[in-house]
C-alpha cells in the first residue's frame, strides 16, 4: 500500500471517540467577562437606569468612539490615533445597580462638555458570576442638582477586587466630546503611585476610598498621560518611599 492509500484509508476511518458540543453558555459567560474588563456604562443614562448598553467588537478590549468637532481635549493631549469603527451595540443587565455613588465622591479638577464638572466615585457591583467583585469605578458629569450622568465605568473582572494590586486601570479616550483621564485604583497602603511616560516620570492625584481605606484611587493628568497604553509601567510606593510593586 502507499503512502497515498494509507492516508485515505485513515481518512476514512471513524473517530475513536465522538467531540463533545460546544458549551456555548460557558463561552457566551467567559465572553461577558472580558468585555466587563473595560467600559460597562456609557452615554448620558445617569445613575437611574436599569440597564446600561455595553458597545462590544469582537477582539477588542476598549471601544473608542469617534471624535466628535467639539470634543473637549486637556493640553497636550490628543483623541486616540486608532481609527474609528462603527461599534455593534449589546444590551446587558446593569451590573451597577442604580450607580449610586459608593463613598466619597472625587473631583477631577477638569470640567467637560456643558462646563460640567466631571468626578469619580465608587459604586457597588453585582454580578452572580463574580461574587469576588463588589464594586468598580465610575467617571461621571456632576449636574447642578446633585445627579450624575455616568461617562465610563469599569471595575476588576476576576479573582478578588480587593487583592494586592492594581486594578481597573481604564481612561485616556475622548467619551462624549470630553477627554476622561486615565484612572483606576490600588488596594494596598500606597502612598505615591507614578508610571513613566515615553522616558519621562509622572505622578498620579491619589485619593483614599472613604468606604475602604486600603483602596487608594489615583487618576493622571490628561496633560501628563493621554492614554492607559503609555503607562510602562504603574509603581505604588508606601509612606515611607519604599516600592510596593516590582
Amino acid at each position: 500500500m502507499t503512502d497515498l492509500e494509507t492516508l485515505r484509508s485513515a481518512l476514512r476511518e471513524e473517530p475513536a471517540e465522538e467531540f463533545a458540543a460546544p458549551d456555548l453558555g460557558a463561552i457566551m459567560t467567559k465572553g461577558r467577562r472580558i468585555r466587563r474588563r473595560r467600559r460597562l456604562a456609557t452615554g448620558a443614562g445617569g445613575i437611574a437606569a436599569a440597564a446600561v448598553t455595553v458597545l462590544v467588537i469582537v477582539g477588542a478590549v476598549a471601544l473608542k468612539e469617534p471624535p466628535p468637532e467639539h470634543q473637549v481635549l486637556p493640553p497636550a493631549a490628543s483623541a486616540p490615533s486608532s481609527s474609528p469603527t462603527s461599534p455593534i451595540p449589546t444590551v446587558t443587565t446593569a451590573p451597577y445597580p442604580q450607580a449610586v455613588p459608593l463613598g466619597d465622591v472625587v473631583p477631577l479638577g477638569v470640567k467637560g462638555a456643558g462646563n460640567r464638572e466631571l468626578v469619580l466615585y465608587a459604586s457597588a457591583f453585582d454580578e452572580p458570576s463574580q461574587p469576588g467583585i463588589q464594586f468598580g469605578l465610575h467617571v461621571a458629569y456632576r449636574n447642578e442638582d446633585g445627579t450624575y450622568d455616568a461617562l465610563l465605568a469599569t471595575n476588576e473582572y476576576k479573582g478578588s477586587d480587593r487583592s494586592f494590586g492594581f486594578h481597573a486601570t481604564d481612561g485616556g479616550e475622548v467619551i462624549q466630546g470630553t477627554f476622561v483621564p486615565v484612572f483606576g485604583y490600588f488596594a494596598g497602603p500606597a502612598a505615591r503611585i507614578t508610571s513613566t511616560i515615553r522616558g519621562k516620570p509622572v505622578e498620579a492625584k491619589t485619593a483614599t476610598w472613604s468606604e475602604d481605606p486600603s483602596v487608594v484611587i489615583f487618576w493622571f493628568e490628561g496633560s501628563e498621560v493621554e492614554s492607559s497604553n503609555v503607562l510602562t509601567p504603574l509603581i505604588a510606593y508606601d509612606a515611607k518611599g519604599q516600592r510596593l510593586t516590582k
